[in-house]
C-alpha cells in the first residue's frame, strides 16, 4: 500500500495538470471568441452592456427591497414582542406575589405554575400577542444581592445568552436576536425579550423567546421572488434590447452590404426606403449619393473611352502619312553624302526624329490597349536571367555613349517564373534606359533575386536621384523630374507608365526609391506563378549601399570597350 501511493500521486498530478491546461485553453478560446464578437457586432455590444447595467440595477434594487422588508418585519416583531412581554410580566407578577423564603423545590414549582399561567393568559391572544406569535417563556431568580450559585429557573433558561442576562438583572428591559442549537441538530433563531419583575419581593427575571422561523421563511420567500423576478426581468431586458438594437443595426448592415457591392462595381445597388424616420432619411441620402457617383463614373468612363478611341484613331491615322514621310526621309538619308554638310545633318536629324515619332505612336497604341483592357498576357514558365541579359545588351550602346557601365548581378541557379518574356524585357529595357539617362556617367546595376513565391529585379543608378515625393510621380505619363535635361535614350515619356501597366498585368508591382544626390532604384516584383500571390519581395527597397567603383565577384560587366565607344561616337559625328 505504501509503495502504490507514491506512484499514484504523480499520475494524479499529471491528470490534474492536463485538466487545468484544457480548462485554460478552453477559457482562452472563449475569451478570444468573445473579444472578436465584441469588436465586430454592435448588436452584441449593446445587448451585453444593457444586460450588465441592468444586472447592477436589479441587484442594488433587490438588496434595498430585501433590507427594507427584513427591517420592517423585525421592527413589527420586536414591537409586538415587547408588548407581549410586558403583558406577560404583569401576569407573572400577580402569580408570584409573596415569593420568598421558599425552598428551591417550592420556588421551582411556583415558577412552573407561573409559566403555565403566562402560556394560557388571554393577554397573549390579543392583537399584540397575535402579531408577536408563539413564544417560549423563561423565569429565573437572581440579582445583584445573590451569591454566585446557579439561579433557580423554569423553562429553557440555558437558551438565554449571558450578555442579555446581565442587562435584565441590572433592571433593564432588553432584547436580543440569538441562534440556538436544537436537540435534533437544527438551529433556531429567537428574538429574546427580557424584563425584570420588580413588583415581587425576590428578584426575578422574565424572558420570552419568540422564534423567527416565520420571518425567516418570509425573507427567504422574498429573496427567491426577487431572484426569480430579477432573472426574468434581465432576460426580458436582454430580449427587448436585442430586438430594439436589431431594428437599428439591420438597416446599417444593409447599408454596409450595399456599399460593398457598390464599391465592387454594382453601381445599380440601392437601399430600400421604408417609412420616414432617420434610417429612411439615411437610405434616401445614400441612394442620392450612389446615383450621383454613378453618373460621374459613367461620364468618366465615357470620357475615358472617347479619349482612348481618339488616341487610337489618331495613332492609326498618323501611320499612313508617317510611312510616306519615312520613305522620303530614307531616300534623303541614303543620298546625304551628296548634300552640303548642313543639309546632310538636317537629314540625319529628320531620321532621328522620325524614329522617335514612330516609337511615340507605338507607345500610344500600346497604352491605349492597356487602358482599354484588351491586352492579353502570354505567360510561360521560362528562366528570367536570359531576359535580363538581353535587356542589358540592348542598352549597351546607349550606356557607352553616356559613359556609364552596366553591371549585371544574377543568381547562380535558374530563376523559373511564369511571365511574358516580351513584356518583362520591355520593362527592364525602359528601366535601364531611364537609369542611363540619369546616371551622370556612373555605373548602373541590374540585380535579379528570387524566393519561393516571387521574382524581383532592381535597377540601381547613382545619378541625380529623386526629390521627396517624386517616387510617386515617376510613373505618370509624360512626367519629367527636370524638363531641361536632354534625353540620351530618345524616350517618349510613356515608358515607365507602360512598364507599370505591364507589371500590374502580371499581378506584380513596380515601385521606385530615390534620394537627391544618391541616385535612384526601381524594383520590379513578379509572382513565380500567376495564381499564387508574390508575397514578400526577395530584394529590399531602399537598396543596400554598394561601392560603385568596385565590380564585385560574380558581376558581369558588359560595358563596351573604349574603342567601340569611340567608333560609335565617330559614326554619330559624321
Amino acid at each position: 500500500m505504501s509503495t502504490e501511493t507514491p506512484r499514484r500521486l504523480p499520475a494524479f498530478a499529471r491528470s490534474t495538470a492536463r485538466l487545468v491546461r484544457r480548462v485554460v485553453v478552453f477559457a482562452r478560446r472563449r475569451a478570444v471568441a468573445f473579444n472578436e464578437l465584441w469588436k465586430h457586432s454592435l448588436q452584441f455590444r449593446v445587448t451585453v452592456s444593457t444586460l450588465a447595467l441592468s444586472s447592477a440595477v436589479v441587484f442594488v434594487l433587490g438588496m434595498v427591497l430585501q433590507n427594507q422588508i427584513t427591517e420592517r418585519l423585525l421592527d413589527t416583531k420586536r414591537e409586538a414582542a415587547i408588548a407581549q412581554t410586558r403583558a406577560a410580566a404583569d401576569t407573572a407578577a400577580g402569580e408570584l406575589v409573596g415569593l420568598g423564603g421558599e425552598t428551591d423545590e417550592a420556588m421551582s414549582n411556583r415558577l412552573q405554575n407561573a409559566l403555565k399561567k403566562i402560556a394560557i393568559t388571554p393577554t397573549s391572544q390579543d392583537a399584540a400577542g397575535s402579531a408577536a406569535g408563539t413564544f417560549v417563556p423563561v423565569l429565573a431568580s437572581g440579582g445583584h444581592d445573590q451569591s454566585g450559585d446557579e439561579p433557580s429557573s423554569a423553562g429553557p433558561f440555558s437558551n438565554v445568552p449571558p450578555r442579555l442576562r446581565q442587562f435584565v438583572e441590572a433592571n433593564e428591559m432588553s432584547w436580543l436576536e440569538h441562534t440556538v442549537s436544537d436537540t435534533d441538530g437544527g438551529r433556531t433563531t429567537y428574538l429574546i425579550v427580557g424584563t425584570p419583575l420588580n413588583t415581587v419581593a425576590s428578584p426575578l427575571q422574565l424572558y420570552l423567546l419568540f422564534p423567527l422561523t416565520t420571518e425567516q421563511n418570509t425573507v427567504a420567500t422574498v429573496q427567491n421572488t426577487l431572484l426569480v423576478g430579477g432573472l426574468v426581468l434581465l432576460l426580458l431586458l436582454a430580449g427587448i434590447t436585442n430586438l430594439v438594437t436589431r431594428q437599428v443595426v439591420r438597416p446599417v448592415r444593409q447599408a454596409a452590404a450595399a456599399a460593398e457591392q457598390f464599391a465592387g462595381g454594382d453601381l445599380d445597388q440601392r437601399l430600400t426606403v421604408l417609412g420616414e424616420d432617420d434610417l429612411a432619411k439615411l437610405a434616401v441620402s445614400y441612394n442620392g449619393m450612389a446615383a450621383s457617383i454613378q453618373r460621374q463614373i459613367r461620364q468618366l468612363e465615357d470620357f475615358g473611352g472617347l479619349q482612348r478611341r481618339f488616341t487610337s484613331d489618331v495613332s492609326h491615322e498618323l501611320r499612313t502619312p508617317l510611312t510616306t514621310v519615312r520613305m522620303a526621309a530614307d531616300v534623303l538619308h541614303a543620298s546625304r553624302e551628296q548634300f552640303p554638310a548642313g543639309l546632310a545633318r538636317s537629314t540625319e536629324l529628320l531620321v532621328d526624329e522620325l524614329d522617335r515619332f514612330e516609337s511615340l505612336l507605338g507607345d500610344l497604341l500600346e497604352i491605349s490597349r492597356l487602358d482599354a483592357g484588351v491586352e492579353d498576357l502570354s505567360a510561360e514558365f521560362i528562366d528570367v536571367r536570359p531576359i535580363a541579359t538581353r535587356a542589358v545588351e540592348q542598352v549597351r550602346v546607349i550606356a557607352g555613349n553616356a559613359g556609364s557601365s552596366v553591371e549585371l548581378v544574377l543568381p547562380d541557379e535558374e530563376v523559373i517564373a511564369e511571365v511574358d518574356a516580351r513584356r518583362v524585357e520591355r520593362i527592364l529595357r525602359n528601366l535601364l534606359g531611364n537609369a542611363v539617362d540619369h546616371s551622370e556617367g556612373r555605373p548602373v546595376v541590374l540585380t535579379v533575386g528570387a524566393n519561393e513565391t516571387a521574382v524581383a529585379v532592381t535597377v540601381r543608378d547613382h545619378g541625380v536621384g529623386l526629390r521627396p515625393g517624386e517616387a510617386d510621380l515617376v510613373f505618370n505619363r509624360f512626367w519629367r523630374a527636370d524638363p531641361s535635361r536632354n534625353r540620351r535614350t530618345g524616350g517618349t515619356g510613356l515608358g515607365l507608365a507602360i512598364s507599370l501597366e505591364d507589371a500590374r498585368l502580371h499581378g506584380g508591382e513596380l515601385d521606385a526609391w530615390g534620394e537627391l544626390g544618391d541616385g535612384a532604384c526601381f524594383r520590379l516584383v513578379l509572382p513565380r506563378r500567376q495564381e499564387v500571390p508574390a508575397g514578400d519581395p526577395p530584394l529590399a527597397l531602399p537598396p543596400p549601399d554598394r561601392v560603385a567603383a568596385e565590380v564585385p565577384i560574380g558581376l558581369i560587366d558588359i560595358t563596351p570597350a573604349p574603342e567601340a565607344i569611340f567608333a560609335e561616337r565617330e559614326e554619330i559625328g559624321q
